[in-house]
Formats: C-alpha cells, sequence, structure tokens
C-alpha cells in the first residue's frame, strides 16, 4: 500500500521506514494520504471520505495507530476506532542469562512486533552477558553483548517509541559471574556479593557504568532479588552474624551511592524485603510484617513486585497495596511462562496475567511488564511468549480483552496463528494434568530426556496413554504452514518434538513390562523401536539447532548439545543391555529390576500434576556434579 503522511511526521520519521516492511507499505506523496495529529488524549484513528487520520499522544501510540489503521482499512474501508492506554509503560523482559542470548536482529525483530502491539518498554537481563571492559572474565564464553551491540539496539527501540532499560544484578544471581578466580575477593557465596567490602563496590560501580552506558534511558533495574544465603558465607566468617535487613539495606544505600552518581534511577526486584519480613521467608506471605524503621531506611528506589503465580485477583489487590505501603508507586512484573520446559505453560501465563493486570488497572498501578524468564538452558524458544505479550498489549488499550479481539489482533500484530500457539501448549497439559496447568508440570520435558532404562517418572504416567496423545498432537501440528521462516522452523521443530515423544514417552514402561515377562521376542522389536527413537531425536535435534541459531548467538547450544548427547548415547547403551540379555549373556537387566517408584512419591504432588523438574533431577537419581 502506498502512503502519504501529512502532519506531525517529524518524531515518527525514522520508525516509519523501520516499519514500511512490517506493515507491507511504502512511503509515497501520491499515497493514500493519512493526517498525523500530536496531541493529549486517547488513541482515535479513522477513515472516511477518501482520507485516513491518526490521533496520538506518544510516539509509541502512534506505531500502534498505525497498525490498527491499516489492519481496519483492509477488514472494513471505513471505520473509526477508539483506544484510552491504561498504563503509561507497558512492555517485557527478556532474559539474555540462562544460555540463550538473543541476536541484535532478533532483538529488532521483537522491538518491531512490540510497537504494533504498543508495548513501550523492553529490559534485556543480563546478569554477566554484557561487556565490562574492565573485567574480560565477566561473561566470558556466554554470548555477551557488546557496547556497541547494545547501542545500536537502543537506537532501533527509541525510533520506535520504546524505552530500553538495562536490566542487571548487583548482589545475588551472579554465580556465572563469580565463578572466575578474579571475583575471590568480592564472593560471599557462589552467587552473592560479599556486602561492605571495598572491592565489591568498585567492582560495581563498573558494571552498572558498563550497563547503563549504552542506553538513552536514565533508569535502570538493579536487580537484588532472592539473596537467600546473604551474610551466611564469608561475610559471616569475617563478621560475625548481622541482621539481614540491615545487611540489605546497607548494601542497597551503597548501591544507590553509585547509581545517584551516575544520574540514574534505580529499581528493584522487592522480594527481598518481604522475605525478611517473613517468618517463612516467603515472598508471598499475607502475614508478613516488615518493621517501621526498615520502611523508613528504604532508599529513593522503585519496587518491582513481580508475581507469576496466583490466580485471584484479590490477593495481587492486597499485595500491590502492601508494595504501596512500603512508600513505593510500584511496578508490576508478570510471567510469559516461557521456562516451564521444552515448552510454554499458556493455561497458567494466561490466567495469572488476567487477575494481575485487572488488578493493576483497578489498584492504579502505571507500569507493567511481562518477564520472559529461561530457565535451566532456555530450552523453550522465546518466541513462544507472543501470545502473551499481545494480551499485555491488548490490556494496555482496554479495560477488559475478549478472546475473538485478541486472536485477531495477534494475527495481524505477529502473522501468527493464534489457534496454532495454542496447540504447543499440550505439550504439558497432557493427560492427568488438570486445566491450565496451573501446577506447572512439565511432562514433555521429563519425557524427552529421562532415561529409558532407569525411568524416573515411568511410575508417574503408566497409565496415561501418554504416546497416543503426543501422536495426536502430532497430526494437529503437521498442518501449521507460515511463510515466515523463524515461525515455520519453530513449528517444524514442535512437531519433531511431538513425534520424538511418541515413540519415547512410555519405552521405558514396555521395556520393564517385556522384561518382567520375559518376552525376548518383544524386547526384540523394542530394541528395533529404539533404533527408530534414535533417529528421531537425531532429526529433533537437528531442529532445535537450527531454530537456535537461527534466534540466539551460538554461546549456550553446547549445553543443549550435551543434553541431546546425554539422550543418544543412553539410547545406544540401552540397546547394548537389551542386546545382552536377548542373546544370554547376561541373565538379568539390573536397571529392569528395580521397582519403579512415583518420583517424590504421590503424596508430594497435588492432583492435577504429573511432575515438573529440571534436566540434572530428571535424567539420574545419581549427581551430575
Amino acid at each position: 500500500m502506498r502512503i502519504n503522511f501529512t502532519g506531525h511526521t517529524a518524531n515518527i520519521s525514522d520508525g516509519l521506514s523501520i516499519l514500511a516492511k512490517e506493515l507491507h507499505f511504502e512511503q509515497s506523496e501520491d499515497g493514500y494520504i493519512i493526517q498525523l495529529i500530536e496531541r493529549e488524549g486517547p488513541i482515535r484513528v479513522k477513515n472516511e471520505n477518501g482520507k485516513g487520520e491518526i490521533y496520538f499522544q506518544e510516539k509509541i501510540h502512534f506505531f500502534r495507530g498505525l497498525g490498527l489503521w491499516i489492519e481496519n482499512y483492509i477488514r472494513h474501508g471505513d471505520f473509526e476506532r477508539i483506544e484510552k492506554p491504561q498504563f503509561h509503560t507497558n512492555g517485557a523482559m527478556l532474559d539474555a542469562s540462562r544460555n540463550a542470548v538473543l541476536t541484535v536482529e532478533n532483538i529488532q525483530g521483537l522491538l518491531r512486533k512490540m510497537a504494533v502491539m504498543g508495548l513501550n518498554v523492553l529490559m534485556v537481563y543480563t546478569e554477566d552477558t554484557y561487556e565490562v571492559k574492565e573485567y574480560p572474565y565477566f561473561g566470558y564464553m556466554r554470548g555477551k553483548y557488546t557496547e556497541s551491540e547494545l547501542k545500536i539496539c537502543d537506537l532501533y527501540a527509541a525510533a520506535l517509541g520504546i524505552e530500553m532499560i538495562p536490566c542487571i544484578q548487583t548482589l545475588a544471581h551472579l554465580t556465572e559471574a563469580l565463578k572466575w578466580n578474579y571475583a575471590a575477593p568480592i564472593r560471599d557465596t557462589a552467587d552473592i556479593l560479599l556486602v561492605d567490602e571495598p572491592e565489591t563496590y568498585r567492582f560495581l560501580e563498573k558494571i552498572i557504568e558498563a550497563a547503563s552506558r549504552p542506553f538513552q534511558t536514565r533508569r535502570i533495574h538493579i536487580g537484588m532479588d532472592e539473596a537467600h544465603q546473604l551474610g551466611l558465607g564469608k561475610y559471616l566468617d569475617k563478621n560475625g552474624y548481622v541482621e539481614r535487613f540491615q545487611l540489605m539495606n546497607r548494601h542497597l544505600n551503597s548501591v544507590i551511592e553509585i547509581t545517584e552518581k551516575l544520574s540514574l534511577k534505580p529499581m528493584i526486584w522487592s522480594d527481598m524485603y518481604f522475605r525478611l519480613g517473613s517468618k517463612e521467608r516467603d515472598y508471598y506471605d499475607l502475614n508478613v510484617e516488615i518493621p517501621a524503621e526498615v520502611v523508613d531506611s528504604i532508599p529513593n528506589v522503585q519496587l518491582v513486585y513481580w508475581d507469576y503465580y496466583h490466580t485471584e485477583e484479590d490477593f495481587y489487590h492486597t499485595f500491590i497495596q502492601k508494595h504501596k505501603e512500603l512508600g513505593s508507586d510500584p511496578i508490576f512484573a508478570g510471567g510469559a511462562w516461557t521456562w516451564n520446559g521444552i515448552s510454554p505453560n499458556y493455561g497458567k501465563a494466561m490466567v495469572t496475567t488476567e487477575a494481575a493486570l485487572n488488578a493493576c488497572k483497578k489498584t492504579g498501578i502505571k507500569e507493567i511488564f511481562a518477564t520472559m524468564w529461561g530457565d535451566n538452558g532456555a530450552e523453550t524458544p522465546l518466541m513462544t511468549s507472543l501470545p502473551i505479550l499481545q494480551l499485555y498489549a491488548e490490556h494496555s488499550y482496554y479495560e477488559q480483552v475478549s478472546p475473538d479481539h485478541l486472536e485477531q489482533r495477534f494475527r495481524f500484530c505477529t502473522g501468527g496463528n493464534f489457534t496454532d500457539f495454542m496447540m504447543l501448549n499440550q505439550f504439558d497439559e497432557t493427560p492427568g494434568v488438570e486445566k491450565n496447568n496451573l501446577h506447572e508440570s512439565n511432562p514433555s520435558k521429563l519425557l524427552l530426556w529421562q532415561d529409558p532404562l532407569i525411568g524416573l517418572y515411568d511410575k508417574n504416567i503408566r497409565g496415561l496413554n501418554m504416546q497416543e496423545h503426543y501422536k495426536q498432537l502430532s497430526y494437529e501440528l503437521a498442518i501449521t504452514k507460515y511463510e515466515q521462516v523463524e515461525l515455520q522452523c519453530m513449528f517444524d521443530f514442535y512437531k519433531q518434538l511431538a513425534d520424538v515423544l511418541s515413540l519415547k514417552a512410555e519405552m521405558g514402561i514396555h521395556l520393564q513390562k517385556a522384561y518382567e515377562a520375559k518376552d525376548k521376542e518383544k524386547m526384540q522389536i523394542l530394541w528395533s523401536e529404539l533404533a527408530e527413537v534414535k533417529k528421531s531425536v537425531s532429526k529433533l535435534r537437528v531442529s532445535h539447532r537450527k531454530l537456535w541459531f537461527m534466534m540466539n548467538k551460538p554461546f549456550g547450544w553446547e549445553v543443549i548439545d550435551i543434553r541431546y548427547g546425554g539422550i543418544l548415547a543412553r539410547i545406544e547403551t540401552t540397546q547394548h543391555r537389551l542386546s545382552q540379555w536377548i542373546d544370554g549373556l547376561i541373565d538379568k537387566i539390573e536397571e529392569l529390576e528395580e521397582k519403579r517408584l512415583y518420583f517424590e512419591g504421590p503424596y508430594v504432588m497435588p492432583k492435577g500434576t504429573i511432575g515438573r523438574n529440571l534436566y540434572h533431577r530428571i535424567v539420574t537419581a545419581g549427581s551430575l556434579i
């Protein structure tokens, strides 16, 4: 479509050039006239009598309005739409610290989609994956961003009306940064900095300066969450026990001195204050009591209330109020549930998001963002977060969001089919798992990596007909077709994952059944089926690798490669053990002699779940360390 934009175009010209290909238009003086009017008030887009109009207040409102105009022009011809922003800022935080480091090109691709959605904040969570020239081991071999790369992203975002905010850690969650010898003098425990140590603050000044330098914003997220062992390592040996409220505040004040020196406006995750005020050390303790003197001593810092767990709106109301009582106008951070395993948990993400964002609107919260963590190896591709980002975007412009509206906007803003994406939910919302998977089962991860000969989760899935479930899912995924290479690559990967699970999910159960029946003929058939499993896993590894290298820097893939190599080696060893038994070279297979038990017992797992775990607890009952 050829468009002639007239009126207030000065601020948005660079962004228009960026989005022209994304939205399939070109700028031309003889194109269809769209008048742009920048003023205070809601977004208003219309087309009437052969002329378009877009009214906007913020730059990001224009780019959302542009998408709305094009979408409605194609659908309706003449139209008028009005949208009232519900939040000042709304956006996303992507994780670049769990091995997957999104390339600059893919950050730019995400920014384009965010602009059309109308999201105006992006944080890139970097524990050690950014360049600090004074510390060459900081982020070494981890795919860290250079200063130049981050600056390129920031300028690109600014052209689209999106604020990029550095998001780092200045107390805990620093295992990868602190594992090298240079960090010995500033290490309290494996992942926590040594409070009160002068060298610690020299280090922090350098990393804060490096993290903030590429960005135009003066805001910075300095982390400080989940410092559970604060003051209980080297600090305890040197100084004895010190009450941890004191340590937390003293450290935070020292860090704030640094941010003030650099003219930065910091925010922190709020959980440590709540944990320290809870008898159970529970962030979400409704009976939390934070002493008044502690509240009074909290420095000038914005608190970020993170919560991706609760399904009741009332809980969010209560905890937002508790944050306000600390003297902060808090930011709310929800979750896209990209960290469940190898596939997203859309059920939990949507239920918690609806409850949380409705509460945010009713309690006057003005800033929100969705976290896209990549726990335990970033096996789930970050583009699976797009439906949840769309949900955040629509909540940012409407009091209530209907499913039909969400699906329609998702198709326009991303080019994806909402129903196709929702099929990915079936990887973990399987037989035996409750609706919406609220207890966060991750059977697809369990059944992909679990050892076929040891089968730690075989008892959990017995009788659930998992192989048939994944076979049906494979059929459904086979019909997804996309022109966008990255989307097709993602669905090809998930189709192959379903194929693997349709063959492998219950293999351990079948092996033990044949062994207990002393059925060597059946065991020979299973030996052949294991060869097919091995071929299918190899094909999955190649598909996963293609997707990873399309989206991420190469660093971090070696971890996933090792996981695939492990399961391929264990399949080969399983075949070897079966052959020995079938040929009479051994009289028993000890791994199959063991009675299968529920993983951690049924009394631990709530009804409606079949288990959730991390790689090292899935593959062995031994130790990988």
